[in-house]
């Protein structure tokens, strides 16, 4: 039964939830905004070249991302993930000791993403995918709702951390997270069947499994290029506008505590995207559920132009986040979906790295448009255009596979 699926598969849910929340991608890029400032303040940085380190975090995890694909489909997710968590906060450690040298903010960063590799989200939703059949949607919903609890409760953590003992320690504390918060819960809970042995639903599990298309299929097949690049036009919107809020806030006047709540609204926000829209997509055609979600941020992005005020900033941060938290759900329902099971960590690799690309590369532009127009407000009007192409963009992907070849070959 559908109930039995969720209920037997918690512990599963919980676990790779907490390796999103402290993973290489999630967890540098949710505290990165609360330390632009005190940093390059310190340092006499220009917030592009701090707000470069994303780059060096996610574009490696962009070029590493196919490697650990193949690593899963090959010794399992569980292999990866717990070393993954002790080689970011190794990352964190190392940022803790910037001497004001930018090759070492870029190195710590580097490190966060190599090191971190196995914790990436492919590793978390591979296993989900793999061991929940009906409410497939809905557990990886569950589970990515880690990138909205992350943004709610990091940039809180790191300023107050900043604020009373200074960014060192605040890097320290951040380091402590992958291996004394999500370390010991991954270790205990986080054990996907990779197989289908005690499986209740027997040999039609196995032909869901077994069935999809090779990578060489997927790469020809237009529904993938039609993915990637909604995910990297809205993506581009979304990293650009998720490490920039709260420097823009307080540029605009706000407190950094109510910046902070603000950043906070957009990762609840997130929260809720996620478990909304994995609930709508096992019950609707996906494609119209993401165009929906999709076209929420190009107000919210819209009423950032300018100075909001409190209320209204937090209605627009709701706006985004919600979307934010429905595309990364999203690309993983649908890379399933339209693709198959069979070599799903591959291509997954492969879309997630366009993600990863565009955390990379969008701060960095929006932190440039900053330093040379002293204002986001142009940032925000692209951001809006972004996030308007990829809604119609989303639309193309068609309808459903019918079905895929029990076993294709590798290409």
């Amino acid at each position: 039964m559908p109930e039995n699926e969720l209920s037997r598969g918690w512990r599963l849910i919980f676990a790779s939830c907490m390796g999103v929340i402290c993973s290489s991608i999630v967890l540098p890029y949710y505290t990165i905004g609360a330390l632009v400032v005190p940093i390059t303040e310190e340092f006499g940085w220009t917030r592009a070249e701090f707000q470069m380190a994303i780059l060096f975090s996610s574009g490696l995890g962009a070029l590493t991302s196919p490697v650990i694909g193949w690593l899963i489909d090959r010794y399992g997710a569980r292999r990866l993930a717990i070393p993954g968590l002790a080689g970011l906060s190794v990352g964190f450690v190392i940022a803790a000791c910037m001497n004001g040298e930018l090759w070492m903010l870029y190195l710590a960063y580097a490190s966060m993403a190599v090191l971190g590799a196995g914790t990436i989200p492919v590793t978390w939703t591979r296993a989900i995918a793999t061991n929940f059949f009906n409410r497939r949607g809905l557990a990886l919903g569950l589970t990515l709702t880690g990138t909205g609890i992350c943004a709610v409760a990091a940039p809180h953590y790191t300023v107050w951390l900043t604020e009373n003992y200074g960014w060192r320690v605040a890097y320290a504390g951040i380091a402590l997270l992958p291996i004394f918060l999500a370390g010991p819960i991954v270790f205990l809970m986080f054990k996907p069947v990779e197989g289908v042995a005690g499986r209740d639903e027997g040999n039609e599990w196995q032909s869901e499994i077994d069935s999809g298309l090779s990578f060489g299929e997927a790469m020809r097949s237009y529904r993938f290029w039609v993915l990637a690049v909604s995910i990297l036009l809205a993506y581009m919107g979304f990293s650009g506008i998720g490490t920039n809020l709260f420097p823009s806030l307080t540029d605009d006047g706000f407190s950094s505590s109510d910046a902070a709540t603000v950043q906070s609204i957009y990762g609840g926000s997130i929260v809720i995207g996620r478990v909304v829209v994995g609930y709508l997509v096992d019950r609707f055609w996906a494609p119209g559920v993401a165009a929906f979600a999709l076209a929420l941020p190009t107000v919210g992005a819209l009423i950032f132009f300018g100075a909001p005020s409190f209320y209204v900033a937090a209605a627009a941060s709701f706006l985004i986040g919600f979307a934010a938290g429905a595309e990364l759900d999203l690309m993983s329902f649908l890379a399933a979906k339209y693709f198959g099971l069979r070599h799903y960590a591959k291509i997954y690799a492969v879309l997630y790295s366009t993600l990863a690309v565009c955390s990379g590369t969008a701060p960095m532009l929006f932190a440039m448009v900053y330093d040379r127009t002293n204002s986001y407000d142009f940032s925000f009007l692209v951001a809006s255009i972004l996030f308007a192409l990829s809604t119609v963009m989303v639309l193309f992907l068609g309808r459903y596979p019918d079905d895929f070849p029990s076993h294709p070959q590798d290409l």
